[in-house]
């Protein structure tokens, strides 16, 4: 029996063990592709969806079916119900009656909120003519029109008197124009930006921290529509359900068809630094995109219901508005 330690001798030419630091890479991590924004993408082809002829007069069809039978439904069963006990049969006839008169109303509403939408178009092609043809008359009745539009409004009080007692100050056209929009406009800008600053965090935060699947989407759509709502309203174009959801389509489908519903690395890159989205955790950077893709879609809002076109450099800017948004949650991550 050997006694003490077994010496092998290992041949020269036997290859040395790579080190780990030689090893390659998990497959996984490199095949992994980057956050693209999900839910935004989705909640926008969405709502820029726009149903079909035949889906349309579906809808329509079945509307009117509905409406038909339960009209009729109702008038045999107050009358039968008069026939039978009188005093109950005239209080069923004044309940519907009640809600006829609400749902007239509500319809009321709706046109009107339509009205006020198809009224910042027009002052947005006003000004717009009045630029294009520097026509000194045709922008003093804009800011006539613009003025009486936000009457009635505290918020817009200072702004109003000051355009007025400066009317006769300016004598072109350009001129005019960019004191509404420096008078009047400015104030609105900041109340509308906030909005869509607010809702951009909130997307971000959600998709971040819940991974259920389509929460995101719907945390997504239904911020996004409650911020275009509320962009409207700041501009003066308080909308109704079928407003709101009409002027929801009209932002999305410009950014579905200009190829906007799409983020990287080059817009939040200035924000947290070159290659640190690959680095963060996969839901953490959906959220990221997501909240940017908000940004986009809140800035787009401002354009479309801004009944001043944005003069050159007042236009906000995507990445101004998601570094106010999203740069604590960046901190807090990177610290």
């Amino acid at each position: 029996m050997t006694k003490g330690p077994v010496l092998i001798d290992l041949d020269s030419d036997t290859t040395t063990a790579p080190s780990p630091s030689e090893a390659a890479p998990v497959p996984e991590l490199l095949s992994e592709p980057a956050p693209q924004g999900k839910a935004m993408a989705t909640a926008a082809v969405l709502a820029a969806r726009k149903p079909s002829a035949l889906a349309r007069w579906f809808w329509r069809l079945l509307m009117a079916l509905v409406g038909t039978v339960v009209s009729i439904a109702a008038w045999n069963y107050t009358t039968s119900l008069i026939a039978a006990t009188p005093l109950l049969g005239w209080a069923v006839t004044g309940l519907i009656a009640v809600f006829v008169l609400v749902a007239l109303a509500i319809a009321v509403k709706e046109v009107a909120a339509f009205a006020r939408l198809s009224r910042l178009d027009k002052l947005q092609h006003q000004a717009k003519d009045a630029l294009a043809n520097d026509d000194l008359e045709a922008a003093r009745r804009f800011n006539d029109s613009l003025v009486a539009l936000y009457t009635g409004r505290e918020d817009t009080s200072w702004g109003r008197d000051r355009l007025k007692s400066r009317r006769d100050e300016v004598f072109d056209a350009a001129g005019q124009i960019a004191m509404a929009e420096t008078e009047l406009m400015t104030p609105l800008d900041l109340a509308a930006r906030a909005e869509v600053e607010a809702a951009a965090r909130q997307v971000a935060t959600v998709t971040a921290l819940v991974p259920l699947a389509l929460v995101d989407v719907v945390t997504a759509l239904s911020a996004n529509l409650r911020m275009i709502r509320r962009i409207a309203e700041i501009y003066g174009g308080r909308s109704g359900t079928l407003g709101s959801w009409r002027l929801t389509r009209a932002v999305m489908s410009h950014l579905v068809a200009t190829g906007a519903v799409a983020v990287g690395d080059d817009m939040l890159e200035p924000l947290l630094g070159g290659g640190l989205l690959g680095k963060l955790s996969r839901r953490f950077g959906e959220g990221l995109v997501n909240g940017s893709l908000t940004a986009r879609v809140g800035v787009a809002a401002m354009e479309v219901c801004r009944p001043l076109p944005f003069g050159e450099g007042k236009r906000p800017s995507v990445r101004g508005i998601i570094r106010g948004a999203l740069g604590g949650l960046f901190q807090s991550e990177k610290s």
